[in-house]
């Protein structure tokens, strides 16, 4: 009888390496989770205490480039910071700085402390992300890889709605919120520090190539570029235009807890069609759907909370699910060597955009009103369906027979770049 056999809680990672608990596979998957609750609660807390306080909306607009500017840094940074220390040392390091950045926060409604706080925490948050994600794409089975990650990406997204709802119970004129963000910061620790999950070996280095990753997947590339617009611009300005509407602390935790509702409703159906048929018609079906939602929340803005939520929950997850759809299609059509360079730069593409697009909103929103964000993601979807319609009428699909598997993803979490990757393996992908 194998090891397996005797304990099938133990899932074998790859021939000759020892077989890996899921007690242990699931520490990071808690952690994360934990981390979530926190998040989402500070999501919400700062542009309602801005609100309160009385300061423009700008500063929440120039707090949200702030995060997307640390976000960008932590993608190139924490390769480095890994092969240095160690994925479990780098993911104790990053968290610290989750609270440091949360205590900062709490220090009291100082606008550009917390933009610098916030960009702390940009960078800390992508890097967990990376450092999560390689870690488990290390131990986890081919056979199971798909499942797994996509428990993960949802147990992130739960723990982000209920960090959301919980804004609502919170005294949002004291420093409660980042209290509660710390504590959740600091409960994530344990798992991690006491998993007995093996450690990968030191990452090898991957290189930006934006120029040889659209070679291979211009769509694919262009829908990083999209949804990293997106998802900054609807998650980090839809609280900060809800609360200059003047909805309630309650509305505004209501709304935001309900979003990541869309992204696990419509991932599903989407991911399944999208095996089935040439994934670009499915990725031009969301983007029109992004669009045609956003000018619904145009159009009904301001109207009853009830209302609102309906429209952004749909608003939300198909913009998101421009994500997963964006990552599978350019991995159907790479080869193995070009996995590790497309990778990278589809991150990068993610990362920049997702920098970019808030400080322009930032921008508009002084001139023209904090509905900027709005117009600015109905006309990135709209532009998005357009270029993949046009892509759909000059190269042909890729047939059914060599498309991989979808698995869902969400645009709150990062690809995880070259730490997926050892240094004496060919690079594995859950879409291959």
């Amino acid at each position: 009888m194998t090891a397996t056999e005797k304990n099938p809680a133990r899932i074998d990672a790859g021939e000759g390496s020892e077989p890996t608990p899921l007690i242990a596979m699931a520490s990071i998957i808690v952690s994360m989770a934990l981390i979530a609750v926190g998040n989402g609660l500070m999501f919400a807390y700062i542009p309602v205490r801005l609100g309160v306080e009385g300061f423009d909306p700008v500063w929440a607009g120039l707090i949200v480039t702030g995060l997307s500017a640390g976000g960008l840094a932590g993608c190139m940074l924490t390769g480095p910071l890994v092969r240095r220390v160690g994925h479990a040392r780098a993911f104790m390091v990053l968290s610290a700085l989750i609270a440091l950045s949360n205590a900062a926060v709490g220090a009291g409604p100082h606008p550009l402390l917390w933009i610098a706080a916030r960009a702390l925490y940009g960078f800390a948050i992508c890097g967990l992300f990376i450092v999560a994600q390689s870690w488990l794409n290390d131990v986890v089975a081919n056979a199971i890889r798909g499942r797994v990650m996509a428990f993960f990406y949802v147990a992130y997204v739960a723990g982000l709605g209920v960090g959301y709802a919980a804004s609502a119970l919170i005294d949002i004129k004291t420093a409660e919120g980042p209290l509660v963000g710390i504590v959740f910061t600091a409960l994530s620790i344990l798992p991690v520090g006491l998993t007995r999950l093996r450690q990968p070996p030191a990452p090898q280095a991957a290189s930006v190539a934006l120029r040889r990753a659209w070679r291979i997947s211009p769509v694919g590339v262009a829908g990083m570029l999209a949804v990293g617009g997106l998802s900054m611009a609807i998650a980090g300005f839809a609280p900060i235009h809800a609360t200059a509407k003047g909805y309630s602390q309650a509305d505004v935790a209501l709304l935001l807890s309900c979003m990541p509702l869309g992204t696990l409703i419509l991932q599903i159906p989407l991911g399944w069609v999208s095996d089935r048929t040439d994934r670009r018609y499915v990725l031009m079906g969301a983007s029109a759907l992004a669009m045609v939602t956003g000018m619904l929340a145009l159009g009904f803005d301001g109207a009853g909370v009830g209302v609102l939520v309906v429209i952004y929950i749909i608003w939300d997850g198909a913009s998101e699910s421009l994500y997963s759809l964006s990552s599978a299609h350019a991995a159907d059509r790479a080869g193995k060597d070009d996995m590790v360079a497309l990778s990278s730069s589809m991150l990068f593409a993610w990362s920049l955009a997702g920098f970019v697009v808030p400080g322009i909103v930032t921008g508009l929103s002084a001139l023209y009103g904090t509905q900027a964000f709005i117009h600015v993601s109905i006309g990135i979807a709209a532009i998005y369906c357009v270029f993949v319609l046009w892509r759909v009428l000059k190269s042909p699909a890729v047939p059914a027979t060599e498309t991989g598997t979808f698995a869902p993803m969400t645009a709150q979490a990062p690809l995880p770049l070259e730490l997926a990757f050892a240094p004496d393996e060919p690079a594995r992908h859950g879409h291959t």
